[in-house]
């Protein structure tokens, strides 16, 4: 099986499957998805779910937050990993939309990366989700997946496993397949023991192939 015939058959079957594929994070505009997205680093979108109401009921505008102290945000956070840094992250970020973007969250990846706790891989969650654009986000469940599987190979980096994902990739599918890979890396091709045994991908999977070779 050729690369291109493995990227079009587990898109093919995750497109009749999974047909919904979103994120897990709640949010209902712009702004609290890029809170989110900065407090889900190293930390679950269950926990950041169970934090983030209070938050942004407190601070539902970037001017609100941006008046803030990270020793106010912290108190919100305090059950996510990292909470001083993300806190810290979290006012300057306010700070910055509303003195450079007028309040409103960027579009462009470059300038999303500006803001303070906002990494590539947070830039582009931020233009898939809300922007529709076809970034595409790797984080640590897309990074496992994707060379698990087989649709990278010798890619050692988030960076590199994005440019080997979008070549391949139709354009107007890099958003869905983002989350495709997280759930999939989320639920069923798990860090430690991927469950192989419900996975409907084994076909086109290499992992599986070099296990079953093995035995």
């Amino acid at each position: 099986m050729t690369k291109s015939e493995r990227f079009k058959a587990v898109i093919e079957w995750f497109t009749e499957n999974v047909p919904v594929a979103e994120t897990e994070l709640h949010y209902n505009d712009p702004f609290q998805l890029l809170i989110a997205v900065i407090l889900s680093a190293q930390c679950t979108d269950k926990r950041v779910n169970m934090i983030t109401p209070e938050l942004f009921k407190s601070y539902p505008t970037p001017e609100f937050l941006a008046k803030a102290t990270p020793e106010s945000v912290f108190e919100y956070i305090k059950s996510v990993s990292y909470p001083n840094n993300k806190a810290k992250h979290l006012v300057g970020m306010a700070k910055m939309l509303t003195e450079k973007f007028s309040g409103k969250v960027p579009s462009d990846i470059d300038d999303l990366q500006q803001l303070p706790g906002v990494g590539r891989k947070t830039a582009n969650v931020i233009a898939s989700v809300v922007f529709g654009k076809p970034a595409m986000a790797v984080d640590t469940h897309v990074f496992r997946v994707a060379n698990r599987i087989g649709l990278t190979t010798n890619s050692k980096t988030p960076l590199a496993t994005e440019k080997e994902l979008v070549k391949y990739i139709p354009e107007k599918l890099i958003p869905k397949t983002h989350h495709w890979l997280i759930l999939h890396g989320r639920y069923v091709c798990t860090a430690r023991k991927p469950n192989c045994e419900h996975c409907g991908i084994t076909n086109y999977c290499t992992h599986f192939t070099s296990l079953v070779n093995s035995i």
